[in-house]
């Protein structure tokens, strides 16, 4: 019996899971919307809503806690910069979780989440100017 154990396994080791959240913690602070399966969607949605209150906070310590959660240096900028500027009149729930079907090689419960009030240009930014600055540079040569 499972009585007071907090949160999902994910079947995977604790150093992995804590990895595996910091990372797709990134990734949906970078695009604001991604498609995962529902459990690890599930699980990520406390700790993305612990990471915007940090930067809500905005001291230094918490920008410290932040980038002792993060491994990416650009996120925790965004993090306290941006997000943190989007959401001071909301009191919680910054993030939502839409189920969105099954995948289909092994049918697992899939979902996408998001931002509440995300910017959709957000979604494939980093592309876009990587593809922009290829083209220029094939100009220019």
């Amino acid at each position: 019996m499972r009585h007071r154990k907090a949160h999902r396994r994910l079947n995977r080791t604790s150093s992995h899971r804590k990895a595996m959240l910091a990372n797709m913690a990134v990734s949906l602070i970078t695009h604001e919307q991604i498609k995962t399966t529902l459990p690890k969607a599930k699980e990520l949605k406390p700790y993305m809503d612990k990471l915007i209150t940090l930067g809500k906070r905005g001291d230094l310590h918490a920008r410290r806690q932040a980038l002792g959660k993060l491994p990416d240096q650009a996120a925790v900028q965004k993090l306290f910069d941006t997000l943190a500027e989007r959401y001071t009149e909301r009191p919680g729930g910054y993030t939502r979780v839409l189920k969105a079907g099954y995948r289909y090689g092994d049918s697992a419960p899939m979902a996408v989440i998001e931002l509440v009030d995300r910017d959709v240009d957000a979604k494939g930014a980093a592309d876009r100017a990587r593809e922009e600055a290829d083209l220029d540079e094939a100009v220019e040569a």
